[in-house]
C-alpha cells in the first residue's frame, strides 16, 4: 500500500534542499583534500553555471568610448562612471570632438568620478596621439596603448580583452581579493595576481573568467558585508586562514 502525505510535494522540494545543502557541506569539509586542479576546475565551472551571459560593466559603443570609460573608472565605481559618460560623450565620443573641448571643460564633466585633473589631461592628451600617430583610431597592442597618457598596464588590459578580444586578465580590487580568498595567489600585488591567473586559468576562458570573478565578487564575496554561507565557491575550495577566521 502507497501512502501519499498531503504535503508530498514540498516534501520532495524539501529532501532535495536538505540533500543540495548536505553536498555541499560535504564539499567544504572536503576542501583540504582537493588539490589546486581541483579547485580551479571547480571554480570555473560555478562560474559559468552562474554567469553563462557575462555583461560588461561599463557602457561603450566602441573600442574609443571604452577606453574613456575604463581611465574613468580608475578609483572609482563602475555605476558612478557610466552616470558621467553619456553626458562627455554627448558633447565628444571621438578622438576630433574630444580635442575641440578644453581640458577644464572636459573636468567640469568628469569631476564625479574623481582624479579629475589628472583624467582630464590623460583623455584630451591620447585624443591628440590617436589622431596624430593612429589614424583616430584605438590601436590594437598592449605597448601602443600603454603608451598613451594615463593608460596604464589595466586599463590597456581591458580594452584589449572586451574590445579587440585578445586574451588578457586585467586585475581590478574583486579579482584581486578572491584570487587571494581562494588561495589562487598571496595577495602581495595586482602583478603576481595578475601571474597566477594566468598560470592557473587556460587562456581561451581569460577574457570571460575576469568578469566573471568579478560579478562574483560583488554578488557574492564583496569585502564588506561578506555573508560566507552564500558564497558556494569560498565555502568550497578558499584559503584555510580565511576560513578558520570566520569559523569554517
Amino acid at each position: 500500500m502507497k501512502w501519499v502525505l498531503p504535503n508530498d510535494l514540498n516534501l520532495k522540494k524539501q529532501v532535495v534542499d536538505l540533500l543540495l545543502v548536505a553536498f555541499c557541506l560535504f564539499l567544504g569539509f572536503k576542501n583540504t583534500k582537493m588539490n589546486k586542479a581541483d579547485k580551479v576546475h571547480f571554480t570555473i565551472n560555478k562560474l559559468a553555471e552562474l554567469y553563462p551571459t557575462i555583461p560588461i560593466p561599463l557602457d561603450h559603443k566602441d573600442s574609443y568610448t571604452l577606453l574613456i570609460a575604463v581611465l574613468l573608472s580608475a578609483q572609482s565605481t563602475d555605476v558612478r562612471v557610466n552616470q558621467i559618460t553619456p553626458k562627455l560623450f554627448a558633447r565628444a565620443d571621438n578622438p576630433t570632438d574630444m580635442i575641440k573641448m578644453s581640458i577644464e571643460q572636459i573636468r567640469e564633466i568628469i569631476k564625479p568620478v574623481g582624479l579629475s585633473p589628472m583624467k582630464s589631461k590623460g583623455i584630451h592628451g591620447l585624443s591628440h596621439i590617436l589622431l596624430d600617430k593612429h589614424g583616430g583610431k584605438v590601436p590594437q597592442s598592449f605597448e601602443a596603448l600603454e603608451a598613451l597618457p594615463a593608460v596604464g598596464h589595466k586599463t590597456a588590459s581591458v580594452v584589449m580583452a572586451q574590445a579587440f578580444d585578445v586574451p588578457a586578465f586585467p586585475v581590478d580590487t574583486h579579482i584581486h581579493r578572491l584570487m587571494y580568498r581562494w588561495g589562487f595567489s598571496n595577495g602581495k600585488s595586482v602583478v603576481q595576481t595578475e601571474r597566477d591567473a594566468k598560470r592557473l586559468f587556460p587562456k581561451e576562458k581569460w577574457n570571460d573568467l575576469h568578469l566573471q570573478i568579478i560579478w562574483y565578487g560583488r554578488e557574492y564575496c564583496p569585502a564588506r558585508g561578506w555573508d560566507l554561507s552564500k558564497d558556494i565557491i569560498t565555502k568550497t575550495i578558499g584559503r584555510k586562514s580565511v576560513l578558520k577566521k570566520h569559523n569554517c
